[in-house]
């Protein structure tokens, strides 16, 4: 038997376990999977090289599948290489099955969720530059569907892939013509796509992509040096099913027991073939030595500095003693203090440009592979990459965020340059840590905390500088907070972090020349809550509090603290609760309720003073 003949006996294969799986499951995409069974076919039997019985393996090719939808073919793909056993594709979709609708590490071979459609490339480009960083001769595929192509996220991935000169990433583009409710916006104009790809610098390759020669001829073919690859596959959805084949209305929809019994008999009986013996194994590569030490020297402060400045100190220490840091910026790092690490380690530095999707994106294929990315940026402008940081969580993903420049405090730039829903994206996301410094020693300290951390982090940094709380010697864990006023006397508690620390301070000293004694909590670990601490807290000083936080009112800390009490305890909650405007930071601060003397008012009104 000959390769071309095995790869369409495999395809066949492929189809029908698709149809018989989502029949079973009662749901699925059986139709985008019958579009790409050659594809995957020659990807998975002749293209790609991968040691089956390790996803870890530092040689293996990646393989990405941004059209998630289509994931049936992919865990049959799985399956046909031995994977994962043939039997177990009856349990797609089961809550027993790592088999789930749309891709997810839960199965190890997934190096990132997809489904949310336009998010794959990126993802592969940060896969490939991991690859590149640690020296690996494997390659990656990402297969992306033609409707995902409207996506932005798509040609921000397009664009960071030619500057990044990723001669080992190939995008194949299942061009099917049709999208969920309708023909796409280019239905089968395969130029159309091949102008936009080749307008970024790519090479690019038109091909059949039911005709297994011509599939297998546009990966051999002669390429440009350091660009990366599309091949642009004209398909047919529902291809091999004659009732199903080229017509709108089959997306999402599994064919019944009736219908599926129809479409096997147009697909023939299974080909008898051992899929097994076509898979190609890698070439043995060593694995790059990462060494994650946490355990960095703390820099020696002088006087009020910025925490975002710290945090720029903190990632610097960091990197020279753990090879798995990499930093990822948004064209601000003159303001993140990002540029500290740039120039010292500009081999793992990663400029995105104002493109935050991409280099969400890319963060997630290095925590895949094993590093630990940084990406910052302004908290504000992260709100934009709100759905790639989603598909992060996930994926189970180890990024490290920062934002920059957040809330009122920031002044006279204005409120598009506020970060005041940060705290709601990153706290509804489980098991993702959410810390907020209030000076230069806790940023040094939560940046160790939250690098040492496994799983997803935000960490949250001011633009004014503050004064100096702490000392070198301070920890800051995860889970943590600090009481930095506390005496028999309290009538009532304040919880601050970050910015509002310092105006609660303020504000215990106005209230102490009047004989009023507060707690004083900088709840710097909002995610998760010091809740021992702060219940503690509540009950000693008459189940009386003050939140104030320099965010919206939804979403918070005064949120993080309501569910640690459990409605323990009377709560007057100071926040921004309208609409900002410019202004300098001590006006509007004040303007919005959040200084010092709002404060010291809440507290009187609440004891009754």
């Amino acid at each position: 038997m000959n390769k071309i003949e095995a790869l369409k006996k495999i395809a066949t294969r492929l189809r029908i376990h698709s149809l018989k799986m989502t029949t079973r499951a009662g749901s699925g995409h059986p139709t985008t999977c019958l579009s790409m069974a050659d594809l995957t076919s020659c990807l998975f039997f002749e293209v790609m090289r991968y040691n089956t019985k390790d996803p870890h393996d530092w040689a293996n090719d990646e393989f990405v599948l941004s059209k998630g939808h289509a994931a049936p073919i992919l865990w049959a793909a799985y399956a046909e290489a031995g994977i994962i056993p043939l039997d177990e594709l009856m349990n797609l979709r089961k809550i027993t099955s790592v088999l789930e609708g749309h891709p997810t590490p839960r199965m190890e071979w997934v190096k990132a969720a997809t489904g949310s459609l336009g998010q794959g490339l990126s993802v592969g480009n940060g896969l490939a530059l991991a690859m590149k960083l640690g020296r690996s001769q494997g390659r990656v595929f990402v297969l992306m569907g033609d409707g995902e192509s409207a996506e932005g996220a798509v040609w921000e991935a397009a664009n960071h892939a030619v500057k990044y000169k990723l001669d080992n990433l190939y995008a194949i583009v299942d061009i099917n013509r049709l999208g969920q409710s309708e023909p796409t916006m280019h239905g089968h104009d395969i130029k159309a796509y091949e102008k936009k790809f080749k307008a970024f610098g790519w090479n690019t390759f038109r091909i059949n992509g039911h005709r297994v020669e011509e599939i297998l001829e546009a990966f051999k073919k002669r390429r440009e040096k350091e660009r990366p690859t599309a091949i642009l596959a004209k398909t047919i959805k529902g291809k091999g099913v004659s009732f199903v084949e080229n017509i709108n209305g089959w997306h999402g929809k599994p064919l019944s027991e009736e219908d599926c019994e129809k479409a096997l008999k147009e697909l023939g009986p299974m080909p008898e073939i051992n899929a097994k013996k076509f898979v190609k194994q890698p070439k043995k590569t060593s694995k790059p030595r990462l060494f994650k030490r946490y355990g960095f020297e703390r820099n020696i402060y002088k006087g009020a500095t910025a925490t975002r400045s710290a945090y720029g100190d903190a990632l610097l220490s960091l990197g020279k003693i753990n090879k798995a840091v990499v930093a990822l910026d948004g064209d601000v790092k003159n303001s993140t203090y990002h540029d500290k690490f740039f120039e010292q380690f500009p081999e793992r530095s990663y400029q995105n440009y104002i493109a935050e999707q991409g280099m969400v994106g890319m963060a997630m294929g290095f925590a895949a592979k094993g590093y630990i990315p940084f990406a910052a940026t302004f908290a504000a402008f992260l709100c934009r990459a709100h759905d790639h940081i989603r598909m992060a969580a996930y994926s189970f993903s180890n990024v490290k965020f920062v934002g920059s420049h957040v809330g009122v405090s920031i002044g006279a730039d204005g409120p598009s340059q506020m970060g005041l829903e940060d705290l709601a994206i990153f706290r509804p996301i489980p098991d993702c840590v959410v810390l907020y410094p209030s000076d230069a020693y806790s940023a040094e300290g939560c940046v160790e905390s939250m690098a040492k951390s496994e799983g997803m982090g935000y960490l949250r940094t001011t633009r004014p500088k503050t004064p100096l709380l702490y000392s070198r010697r301070d920890k800051f864990p995860v889970g943590g907070s600090k009481v930095l006023k506390k005496s028999e006397k309290d009538k009532a508690t304040v919880v601050a972090a970050g910015i509002t620390v310092h105006e609660a301070l303020k504000a215990y000293e106005e209230l102490k020349k009047e004989k009023i004694y507060v707690r004083v909590i900088d709840a710097y670990s909002i995610q998760p809550i010091d809740r021992k601490t702060i219940l503690k807290a509540a009950r000693e000083t008459g189940n009386k509090m003050v939140v104030v936080e320099d965010h919206f009112q939804n979403g918070g800390l005064g949120d993080a603290v309501c569910m640690a009490l459990a409605g323990e305890a009377k709560i007057v909650h100071l926040c921004i609760k309208e609409l900002p405007r410019s202004g300098t930071p001590e006006e509007l601060l004040d303007k919005y309720g959040i200084s010092a003397k709002h404060i010291k008012k809440a507290v009187k009104k609440l004891t009754g003073r």
